[in-house]
């Protein structure tokens, strides 16, 4: 099978290897599934009916395939199993499929446009009823390939699990190479959330830092050294025009959009101390939000807007708070442990993730804001810079391995474990888009 070079299940363990280096030398390498879930859906994806044309192509049931089983919730079964290729209802033995233990069943055909696109029919069964599930059909540019396995894992995943998939979304990540020497050399880079077809938004000999997507996934804020100093930068993700945004004195930082894309949480110390402040994009007009002897930085929104999420060392060490834009009121929410920083507050409005100190060593942690409990995800080290998937499924960070950096995802209840190693450099600071129309995006 070439989705994958090996595929080890026992119990909640996998490992699942797969090689990304027919989308470009700046794909990641591979993805490395950890653990998974101890009770796995068992989904057949059957060979997709497909003409000569498609011979030189990735199978695109096996990107499905890949895509359901990097969600460590599935396990599809494996094509030397089955006891048929079925491609349309009639061709169905169900009772075949039982044997197998296979509780979901998804199959399909392919067919080339006149005008060159590629359409695509498929429909996903219920084995033990015996009854469709989804019944589609999906056209799009040849371009969009993968883009179409993605669309129809994504439609396979909500109709099983209910939570909308986010395997048509993309990553920005920043990839160092000779950190540290005269031959450094920093790279913004854009790929898929599996990795695969990565390529350069921006290249510099200086520092590039905290990346963040703006609401509609057309822009990307960043922190660039281009000039000799921090300034904040807006880039347009297709056309990759650059807006450098008026900067002062001092650290200009840590830049993430605002829910309704109007505003810029940024971190300024252009008085002397950090502070987190909200910039108008309209007008770039400031509105400073704290105003505290300490080092105040890393803010976040809240899902609704009206508050912001910072860390601060206000109380002595660097804990989570959070402020309410319309009346200033600022509450401390992390409370366990002496260093807990870089919150994002999940989209349900109650947990939260962030990097959590334990025992001298970072990891990436869950917390129940209305019951307080707390619970750590990562047992890796050195974890830092948490993103969240749209749907509030996983998370994206970074970490160290065999000295390195590279990214790792984890499941927000923490059974589900992958990473995503490189070949090239440190890979550091991932941002998870939002919910992107792979199909109708121009990247």
């Amino acid at each position: 099978m070439k989705w994958l070079d090996r595929f080890l299940c026992s119990g909640a363990v996998c490992a699942l290897s797969w090689a990304a280096t027919a989308y470009g030398a700046e794909s990641l390498d591979s993805i490395i599934i950890d653990a998974g879930y101890d009770k796995q859906t068992k989904i057949a994806v059957a060979p997709f009916r497909a003409g000569p044309e498609f011979a030189d192509l990735e199978r695109l049931e096996d990107i499905v395939a890949f895509d359901l089983a990097r969600s460590g919730q599935f396990a599809p079964e494996d094509r030397a199993n089955m006891l048929s290729f079925p491609t349309e209802r009639k061709e169905v033995f169900f009772r075949d499929w039982r044997i197998l233990g296979v509780e979901y069943l998804l199959l399909g055909r392919l067919n080339r446009e006149f005008d060159g696109a590629v359409s695509v029919a498929y429909e996903l069964y219920d084995v033990t009823n015996e009854r469709a599930v989804v019944e589609d059909r999906l056209t799009a540019p040849a371009a969009k390939w993968r883009d179409l396995g993605h669309r129809i894992a994504d439609v396979v995943y909500e109709a099983i699990t209910g939570v909308p998939g986010a395997f048509s979304t993309r990553i920005v990540y920043v990839l160092a190479e000779n950190a540290g020497t005269s031959y450094a050399r920093y790279r913004l880079e854009l790929a898929d959330s599996d990795g695969a077809r990565a390529r350069t938004l921006y290249a510099s000999e200086q520092p590039i830092m905290s990346p963040s997507w703006s609401p509609d996934a057309r822009r990307v804020a960043y922190v660039s050294f281009a000039t000799g100093r921090p300034s904040i930068v807006l880039q347009d993700v297709v056309s990759g025009e650059r807006e450098l945004l008026p900067h002062f004195r001092g650290i200009n930082g840590s830049p993430v959009f605002s829910p309704d894309g109007r505003r810029l949480a940024v971190v300024l110390s252009r008085d002397g101390n950090p502070e987190v402040y909200v910039m108008n994009l309209q007008d770039y007009r400031l509105r400073q939000i704290t105003r505290h002897h300490a080092i105040d930085t890393e803010p976040s929104w809240t899902p609704d807007g009206r508050s912001l999420i910072f860390t601060s060392d206000r109380g002595g060490r660097p804990q989570i708070y959070q402020m309410e834009l319309a009346t200033n009121f600022v509450e401390r929410l992390t409370f366990e442990g002496r260093y807990n920083a870089r919150a994002r507050l999940l989209p349900d409005g109650v947990h939260l993730v962030f990097v959590h100190r334990r025992e001298g060593v970072d990891h990436i942690a869950w917390q129940d804001l209305e019951r307080g409990d707390l619970k750590v995800l990562t047992e890796t080290s050195l974890d830092e810079s948490p993103s969240l998937a749209p749907n509030g499924a996983m998370l994206i960070y970074a970490t160290q391995d065999q000295g390195r950096g590279i990214l790792a995802v984890v499941s927000i209840d923490g059974r589900v474990k992958y990473r995503l190693p490189s070949s090239q450099g440190d890979v550091r600071e991932p941002s998870w888009s939002p919910f992107i129309d792979g199909l109708q995006s121009p990247f």
